[in-house]
């Protein structure tokens, strides 16, 4: 008797060595895919403030986690089965896909440039106006949780390039643990950013002068603040969209634009003491460049070529 609960006692230590390697397998892979899908993550970070901005202070929370359920979903229901069917049976459809999503990132991108320096149209602002705060309120989260499909998908994307040679069982926990701990990330500094101004006001209140001071700053700031979030988050569309772009290009052994964006890159690297910092802007800005380009490409695409078939 003893000697078989010795036995029970080995094989359950035997077992719980196996799960505890296994869930170390699953954290390094996780940590290592969600470091590639950084650039998604900051975009994502500074396009989802703009949804819930206009609204009363008491609905922006509120906002912000319906769009954070419908991340969750996107991840866990839709896209991480989708990933894991993929690598299964069609592994090789991975890079197209990515590509394709950073073609859609690039013409999203395009597309805002564009807008930013043509004229407005009234239309939409009286069609929004004309939208109960309900209605308004529904349609931003329904736009907020498609655009959310989309950079989630390059972030499970991203992820199942980096662990696609695991066995499945780590593949699936690696996804499922990179999609919610970068989405409790994202939407954690998203509320923060929004709540911004009201932290502001309720600091402002307060009697001793440094912290009134701090709580006026963060008010001011809350303009420029969502601003600069504007241009990174386009910036950051052009940037990862046009490196998914590139690296595709070099899979398929198309090198003649990720060998230019890669020598821009190596000769900034050449700058003394500052070499990585400039050799990545370099590779940034020339990923950026190109994504302008395949964004432009599309933006033609879409509006001018329907136009003139109108005509």
């Amino acid at each position: 008797m003893p000697s078989g609960l010795a036995a029970l006692l080995d094989d359950i230590a035997g077992i719980t060595k196996l799960a505890a390697a296994s869930l170390d397998d699953v954290a390094g892979a996780a940590g290592k895919a969600g470091t590639k899908a950084v650039g998604v993550v900051v975009d994502d970070a500074a396009v989802t403030p703009g949804y819930a901005m206009g609204f009363t202070p008491d609905r922006e929370l509120p906002i912000v986690w319906k769009i954070a359920v419908g991340s969750f979903r996107n991840k866990l229901l839709f896209l991480l089965p989708g990933a894991l069917l993929l690598s299964a049976f069609a592994p090789w459809a991975v890079t197209p896909i990515l590509m394709l999503g950073g073609a859609y990132l690039c013409f999203e991108a395009t597309e805002k440039i564009i807008e930013a320096f043509s004229p407005h149209e009234a239309g939409e602002e009286l069609e929004e106006l004309a939208l109960s705060s309900k209605d308004l309120e529904a349609q931003k989260v329904a736009g907020a949780i498609r655009t959310d499909l989309i950079l989630s998908g390059e972030i499970m994307a991203i992820a199942l390039a980096d662990v696609a040679d695991r066995p499945l069982a780590i593949q699936a926990g690696s996804l499922a643990l990179v999609g919610v701990l970068l989405t409790i990330a994202v939407y954690g500094v998203v509320g923060l950013i929004v709540k911004m101004d009201d932290i502001g006001l309720h600091l402002a209140q307060r009697r001793t002068r440094l912290v009134r001071g701090l709580g006026r700053g963060l008010v001011k700031a809350m303009p420029v603040t969502m601003e600069a979030l504007t241009v990174i988050g386009t910036a950051a569309m052009l940037w990862v969209g046009g490196g998914i772009i590139v690296h595709g290009l070099e899979h398929f052994g198309l090198d003649t634009v990720p060998h230019l964006v890669e020598g821009a890159s190596h000769w900034a690297a050449g700058v003394p003491g500052v070499g990585v910092v400039t050799g990545w802007m370099a590779m940034a800005a020339g990923s950026a460049v190109v994504g302008f380009i395949i964004g432009g490409v599309i933006v033609a695409a879409v509006h001018l070529i329907p136009r003139k078939k109108a005509h």
